[in-house]
């Protein structure tokens, strides 16, 4: 998953990106309204954490922006203020979720992993199509009661494409959303391609469904088989 940290106060910002990327999440900061404008629009999230009181802009008026390049973000707002005119319009204008601080970085996860529940429709942390299982708590994948063994990348890569079903996804996205902004200094473009074909090996003996698509000079989409 990539988060999108817009805070103007710095250390917080690094805090709150120290404990999310253990968790697993990858992070970028923007500590003003202009950087984080840059990023909305180039980049693609599935959370943004957002300030109000940013030095040169108020956060709000940055959803409008986010709704234009970053239609599937879920919205965060993190502040200081606790006016319910402000929670209001935070509301008004399509933010997801409100959170005063000071808070608890257990509480920010939390939050995440009850939207990320919601957006993808699993109630509980336990995901399942055929006979296969996903247990997003313990970032672990089953068949029926034998355990998979997938790498940190290959958990991610299957996770992410079985959260977005029935979504096709390309391979930059793919890459941005398990690599984060910066990639690794052994990274080679064919890395995706390589890891859903050791994805595909693994749950072959299990299952001979083509679970991942390949969309031909495109990228993957996950789906029940026909």
């Amino acid at each position: 998953m990539r988060v999108l940290i817009v805070e103007d106060e710095r250390s917080l910002a690094r805090e709150m990106q120290h404990f999310l990327e253990k968790e697993h999440y990858n992070c970028d900061l923007a500590f003003n309204g202009a950087k984080a404008s840059e990023f909305i629009a180039v980049n693609p999230y599935d959370f943004i954490l957002l300030d109000i009181g940013l030095p040169d802009a108020n956060g709000l008026d940055l959803i409008p922006e986010i709704h234009q390049h970053n239609a599937d973000a879920y919205i965060i707002i993190i502040t200081a203020r606790g006016e319910l005119a402000d929670k209001v319009s935070g509301f008004n204008l399509g933010a997801d979720d409100y959170l005063p601080k000071p808070f608890s970085l257990i509480e920010l996860h939390l939050r995440l992993q009850a939207i990320t529940r919601r957006k993808f429709g699993h109630n509980q942390f336990l995901i399942e199509f055929g006979g296969f299982s996903i247990d997003t708590k313990a970032r672990s994948f089953q068949f029926k009661d034998t355990f998979i063994d997938l790498t940190k990348k290959e958990y991610d890569l299957l996770s992410y494409l079985v959260m977005n079903k029935n979504r096709v996804l390309d391979r930059m996205q793919l890459t941005e959303h398990i690599w984060g902004a910066f990639f690794e200094d052994d990274f080679d473009s064919n890395y995706i391609d390589v890891h859903i074909k050791n994805i595909r090996k693994k749950m072959l003996p299990f299952d001979e469904s083509n679970w991942i698509r390949t969309i031909r000079g495109v990228g993957y989409k996950f789906e029940a088989p026909q």
